[in-house]
């Protein structure tokens, strides 16, 4: 195969991949109009083609998604050796992809990777923040970090912190003006600050728990959002009551902008854990991300997910 060919198929499949020529380009470090003369170069080389265009989107035909699927795992295992050279260098040195929610990007990965990135100039750390449940393999990712309840039996996992200490909020005025609920049931009266979760398109339900009984409460919605931040600003100015990690609102508690309610009835969630597929090769880069996330002290072992922990 000429080096041209293997080139055009490599842009191919990362439009595919990308179902957009805009994001394509801009993870080929091309212009738009050039991977769009490569794709059509190819196009007309094979006689067949590959991917069906509108001005919104972009699509494999029955033919495109046939050479994907042939040429995707070839050219990830091609991805994979060229990483693994990376060991033969005196520094480790690439960039290692994460997927993390918001809250443990910013208490957990974020604190723990800042020592290790400036000890390792050539370590390039990508983390994209989203609520819902990525399949690290399918999205090209190295790991992710997500509740360890929702970390696939298949995959190893790391705990990365304790437990995690959640709280329902509203503020004083809008307390004042509808009540403050006694019980879980006494929240149907009340509108909540939902988060959004892109997965299965719904509302998160807050987990309430005391003395053996759980539950799952769903507020009609005053707002909704996609982001933590949001919902706790969206309390604050007294939209509603808000399901949130405690820490993030724990200030606003201690200054009297926000009230907490129902404590007894809102236990903490699993622990965060790291995940990643049994079956991935270790590169350096990625072991020193490994070991600066793991929690400490104690540096519990890397396992197969079996339990929910």
């Amino acid at each position: 195969m000429r080096r041209e060919d293997m080139a055009d198929l490599t842009a191919f499949v990362v439009v595919a991949e990308e179902g957009s020529f805009t994001r394509a380009a801009r993870r080929l470090n091309l212009s738009q109009p050039a991977l769009s003369q490569i794709v059509r170069r190819l196009e007309e080389r094979l006689g067949l083609r590959l991917l069906a265009r509108t001005t919104r989107s972009v699509a494999t035909t029955e033919a495109g998604e046939r050479l994907v699927q042939s040429l995707a795992p070839m050219l990830r295992d091609m991805d994979q050796r060229i990483a693994d050279l990376s060991e033969l260098r005196d520094r480790p040195m690439g960039t290692v992809r994460l997927t993390s929610v918001e809250h443990a990007a910013r208490t957990v990965v974020g604190p723990r990777l800042a020592p290790m990135l400036a000890q390792n100039p050539d370590v390039i750390v990508e983390v994209i923040v989203d609520y819902g449940l990525t399949d690290v393999v399918a999205e090209r990712f190295d790991a992710g970090v997500r509740l360890g309840e929702q970390v696939d039996k298949d995959m190893i996992s790391l705990r990365l912190s304790p437990p995690v200490p959640m709280a329902i909020v509203g503020a004083p005025a809008y307390l004042a003006e509808h009540g403050e609920p006694t019980s879980p049931e006494a929240l149907s009266q009340h509108r909540g600050v939902n988060l959004r979760l892109p997965s299965s398109q719904t509302l998160y339900a807050w987990p309430l728990a005391r003395e053996g009984r759980a539950l799952q409460a769903r507020l009609d919605s005053a707002v909704v959002f996609n982001t933590m931040d949001l919902i706790v600003d969206a309390a604050l100015a007294g939209l509603g009551l808000a399901y949130a990690p405690l820490d993030m609102v724990q200030t606003a508690i201690s200054q009297g902008r926000l009230a907490q309610v129902l404590k007894v009835w809102t236990p903490p969630l699993p622990p965060y854990h790291l995940y990643y597929p049994s079956r991935r090769h270790m590169t350096p880069a990625f072991r020193l991300v490994v070991d600066a996330l793991r929690e400490r002290p104690g540096r519990p072992e890397t396992t197969k997910q079996r339990t929910g922990e």
